[in-house]
């Protein structure tokens, strides 16, 4: 009888450590549909996130996001930093092939060249996903993208430029990355705005005299903008694709001597580009939202991998940010 009492304490004492363990300490809470998903314990997979490169605090904090969103739906996140050249990115998803990842979330190095990656990825049922920057390779499946409406962020650019230069007008540098789609899109809608602004117009019309690879960075930004101060001592406006290009750009012009008499306009509203509008460097910025990018992102792989169908492109507007917004923005303070 004592070894029986003893078995049936041992069981009950091993149901209630087993129930205690089940929903306790896990993840909980926060923005809806991942709350309570995730035991803390269970790992259902791994999502395989490669942006442009990490050194650029826009596709950090994407990556950021989406981690923090997929460890609600129980999921690890590898992040993978290719540094900008699509050789590296495309070795890096045949690796993350080779090690069964769930899903791969991209920000293609180059828009055409990333395809034969992709449709080893496809072949290999890993389903792909792009963010910010679409595929534009031909016969390549992508399930979804979340981005910035990017043409709609050109035009706020092109209408902030519009204001910048008033009635005068002047001569523009553009500073482009055409290896990206997303950029090209900034672009084309910066030029749609301008070109109208210009149409029927005799004078105080805007001139694009140069459209120069910016690199997405500073380094190749400052160049071009430096040659481009020699060739055109009149230039009067600069738009860059993104912050690093016009911070770039600033330094020419503020070597130059000329920041008075030169207006930038922006793209992404990364802090150090607010910091720059706040202090009168930068005119504006059309500003993204790279945290919803990664939330979002990551929901229409989980809704994916449900069966269920999802958006083939969801694209988040930007919003103009100037310097009244800056004074007031509590990031800043």
């Amino acid at each position: 009888m004592n070894n029986t009492k003893h078995f049936l304490t041992s069981i009950l004492i091993c149901f209630t450590l087993a129930w205690s363990g089940c929903g306790g300490s896990g993840e909980s809470g926060g923005d809806g549909e991942g709350s309570g998903s995730n035991d803390g314990n269970e790992v259902k997979g791994v999502i395989a996130y490669s942006p442009l490169t990490l050194s650029n605090p826009f596709f950090k904090i994407i990556g950021d996001s989406i981690e923090a969103t997929a460890k609600k739906y129980g999921y690890e996140t590898l992040m993978l930093d290719p540094n900008e050249d699509v050789k590296t990115q495309s070795d890096q998803i045949d690796d993350v092939i080779s090690k069964q990842v769930t899903a791969i979330v991209l920000v293609p190095c180059n828009r055409i060249s990333i395809g034969p990656a992709v449709k080893e990825a496809n072949k290999a049922g890993i389903p792909v996903f792009t963010v910010d920057a679409q595929c534009a390779a031909e016969g390549v499946d992508i399930v979804s993208h979340v981005g910035t409406d990017n043409f709609q962020g050109g035009e706020l650019a092109g209408k902030a430029m519009i204001e910048a230069l008033g009635e005068n007008g002047g001569k523009v540098l553009v500073l482009d990355h055409k290896i990206a789609n997303s950029c090209i899109l900034r672009v084309d809608g910066f030029k749609k705005v301008i070109d109208a602004h210009n149409k029927d117009k005799t004078s105080g019309t805007i001139d694009i005299v140069a459209e120069l690879a910016s690199g997405g960075n500073r380094t190749d930004s400052y160049k071009a903008t430096a040659d481009q101060l020699q060739a055109h001592t009149d230039l009067v406006g600069v738009f860059a694709i993104n912050d690093p290009g016009a911070l770039g750009a600033y330094t020419a012009i503020d070597e130059a001597g000329r920041n008075e008499s030169i207006k930038i306009i922006g793209f992404d509203g990364q802090k150090e580009g607010k910091v720059a509008i706040k202090e009168g460097k930068v005119y504006a910025d059309p500003i993204q939202f790279p945290r919803k990018m990664g939330v979002q992102i990551v929901e229409k792989i989980i809704s994916h991998l449900a069966g269920e169908e999802v958006e083939k492109t969801v694209l988040i507007p930007t919003s103009l940010y100037k310097k009244a917004d800056a004074d007031q923005d509590p990031e800043l303070k």
